[in-house]
């Protein structure tokens, strides 16, 4: 699963960045996708075949608390990100006449720059102006560490935790899913009214893909977070094992089989490299 989800994903980058036909804000939002799922795998599955190989299970506190801190910046920048990925969707649909204005490539980096610096201050300054400390048991009830299985652990007085993680939860899965709402509502009303079939699959066509990840990932994350964190339970850690280590592998996947556009470029990059050699 690991080496699918490096191989994919890095096949999908190079692909993006190979082909300058589809250099637009759509895959550049895909490129970012694919890097974040590539560096959000590595955080933790490594660790993870290690400590399957070894049998041993053991983590330093400071490794607990990078692979936490990482884990937590990467999972709400993907948040953001598929909200940013509904904003483009909205803006080439519903007005298409400026969407080159719109989403010009300066606006693409300012937002995603935008986006990677909220998640850092919404997840890793909360962390590191007040470290989790233990006191009780050190077992972890997880495979890696995720930060509603290690604030289980902490003591002292955990409602700063607590109310951290309801802010974080809210911030990053609930806004976001319901800008991503509100904008397919719109796409939806703007795609009846056009008048052709072929219009209406194409417009649909072009938003399948990163529909069926939101539903998949966001789904996901509701279940695990948008619970009191003192409810944790081992059903939660087999669900964070899935988002964790099965969707990155799958997106790429999702945006190369259901997307034309992908397909044609990889027809095109085989072709050229055929008539090289």
């Amino acid at each position: 699963m690991y080496i699918f989800t490096i191989f994919g994903n890095g096949i999908l980058i190079f692909i993006i960045v190979k082909s300058s036909n589809i250099h637009t804000p759509m895959y550049f939002f895909l490129c970012n996708l694919a890097i974040l799922d590539t560096v959000f795998s590595t955080c933790t599955v490594p660790k993870v075949l290690v400590d399957l190989l070894l049998a041993e299970g053991r983590i330093s506190y400071t490794g607990c608390m990078i692979q936490m801190c990482v884990g937590l910046f990467l999972g709400q920048t993907e948040c953001l990100l598929l909200a940013v990925m509904a904003c483009d969707r909205f803006v080439a649909i519903c007005n298409p006449l400026r969407y080159a204005v719109i989403m010009s490539w300066r606006s693409c980096k300012y937002i995603m720059a935008v986006t990677w610096l909220l998640s850092f201050f919404s997840s890793i300054l909360p962390i590191l102006s007040k470290p989790v400390s233990f006191c009780r048991e050190n077992k972890l009830n997880h495979v890696a560490c995720e930060i509603l299985a290690v604030v289980k652990l902490a003591c002292g007085d955990m409602s700063y935790y607590e109310n951290g993680i309801a802010f974080q939860s809210l911030f990053t899965i609930l806004v976001p899913f319901s800008f991503i709402v509100v904008s397919y509502i719109c796409i939806l009303t703007s795609v009846l009214q056009i008048r052709s079939v072929e219009g209406r699959t194409k417009a649909f066509s072009t938003c399948a893909s990163h529909l069926t990840v939101v539903i998949m990932f966001y789904g996901l994350s509701m279940t695990m977070y948008l619970k009191p964190s003192s409810n944790f339970s081992s059903k939660q850690k087999y669900i964070s094992i899935f988002y964790g280590f099965l969707t990155p592998m799958l997106n790429p996947l999702i945006y190369s089989f259901r997307n034309d556009e992908v397909k044609k470029a990889v027809r095109r990059i085989l072709f050229s490299s055929s008539q090289i050699k």
